[in-house]
């Protein structure tokens, strides 16, 4: 059996579509995705003599906005919010570049926390003018915030209580360091590349059953001493384990990156930082442990869809195009659907975001909440292993056919 999984592993990677795959995904998440978005496109600093708008120097810049952010302190108190705010203003008055702070985020607090305080008549930042001093009490309309927030979205009795008590285990006052870095790490490189390696993973998986019908090796296979039963399981293990190298040359190539530009200040900041009212009581580098948790068990669970369709049709490429339309056409459906249906939905692999620890979905099973980012890494790997045996099955009578 391992002589055969060798042997169907060798040839799923001797095909110039896999090697193809892996570089071009490797390119656009890694190469661009992070290193240049890194080094000149998100963190470069401000050139406005070029239409490219930002220097090759986010390395540098990087550091500069971390060693700022140090200035306020480790904890994220009314004082430290005022001195920044203070800070930005005076900067923007003296003509002062402004890109060092983390402007996108103390606008996001203002407007959150101080409605009250934003003048709705102006198309200005409520950062450029709102009075520091104001800005009192964060903690306290922080906690009001998260209760009307759920409030609003139709979430009370028991599941609110559910809520509230995850949100009591968020340690107050915040830890603070810059954010804009793990923000970006967060909703965007691991946040957003589950589907991209859906799309390349069905270009890889599509044919490993049924291109066998194009070759016409499905007679040779039934004479062998092995025959279909043996062959249809060591097409499964090498399906999978390329699933699992695929996913570590991504991973390892986004993280590693991640590590050289941004290193590991402020991994211990909760999530709140980049979204106030997320009640998961999650530090940085935990919210980005599940989010690669996730796509890692999605990818496992996409992989099982794939190869059960490749294992029931005999073309490749509309093996192909129902695996993609597996996740895309859910995904498109999405406004669509009424808003329960959308959270069951997200249970398919890689339909889902692993950027759902930064909201307060649940679904009620069976009488009890339970917050949908729990489900979101156990129900898409459940999927993909309910579908090997079937796949197993489905094959083996398309042989006998």
């Amino acid at each position: 059996m391992m002589e055969l999984f060798c042997l169907e592993h060798k040839k799923l990677w001797r095909r110039g579509t896999t090697r193809g795959c892996v570089l071009v995904c490797f390119v656009y998440a890694v190469l661009f995705g992070c290193i240049l978005s890194f080094q000149w496109i998100t963190f470069g600093s401000s050139n406005h003599t070029d239409s490219f708008e930002n220097n090759f120097d986010g390395y540098n810049m990087i550091r500069d906005c971390q060693a700022y952010a140090r200035a306020f302190g480790d904890k994220l108190t009314d004082e430290a919010f005022q001195q920044m705010v203070r800070d930005y203003q005076e900067a923007e008055a003296a003509g002062r570049e402004t890109q060092l702070t983390d402007w996108y985020k103390l606008q996001s607090w203002i407007s959150t926390l101080y409605p009250e305080l934003v003048d709705s008549g102006t198309y200005q930042l409520a950062l450029s003018y709102v009075n520091p001093d104001r800005l009192t009490g964060f903690y306290e309309r922080r906690q009001q915030a998260v209760e009307t927030f759920l409030e609003i979205s139709g979430q009370v009795g028991r599941e609110r209580d559910y809520l509230m008590r995850m949100e009591q285990r968020v340690q107050k006052p915040f830890r603070y360091e810059w954010t804009e870095g793990w923000s970006v790490v967060l909703t965007s490189v691991a946040g957003e590349t589950g589907i991209v390696l859906a799309v390349f993973l069905a270009i890889v998986l599509a044919p490993l059953f049924a291109g066998e019908w194009k070759n016409e090796t499905n007679v040779l296979i039934l004479t062998t001493e092995n025959g279909w039963h043996k062959t249809a399981f060591a097409k499964i293990l090498a399906g999978l384990s390329f699933t699992l190298e695929f996913f570590a040359v991504i991973a390892v190539g986004q993280v590693a990156s991640q590590l050289f530009f941004l290193g590991t200040a402020g991994w211990d900041m909760p999530v709140q930082n980049i979204k106030l009212i997320a009640v998961a009581p999650m530090n940085m580098l935990q919210a980005e442990l599940y989010e690669y948790a996730f796509i890692l068990l999605g990818m496992l669970g996409y992989a099982g869809v794939v190869m059960l369709l490749s294992a029931v049709i005999r073309s490749s490429v509309l093996t192909l195009v129902s695996g993609l339309a597996a996740v895309f056409v859910p995904v498109a459906m999405d406004s669509y659907l009424p808003f329960w249906l959308q959270k069951t939905k997200d249970l398919l692999p890689l339909v889902g975001s692993g950027t759902d620890i930064f909201r307060t979905n649940t679904l009620c099973i069976f009488g009890k909440y339970i917050w949908l980012p729990y489900l979101l890494v156990t129900i898409p790997v459940l999927i993909g292993a309910c579908c090997i045996p079937f796949a197993v099955r489905g094959w083996s009578r398309r042989m006998k056919v």
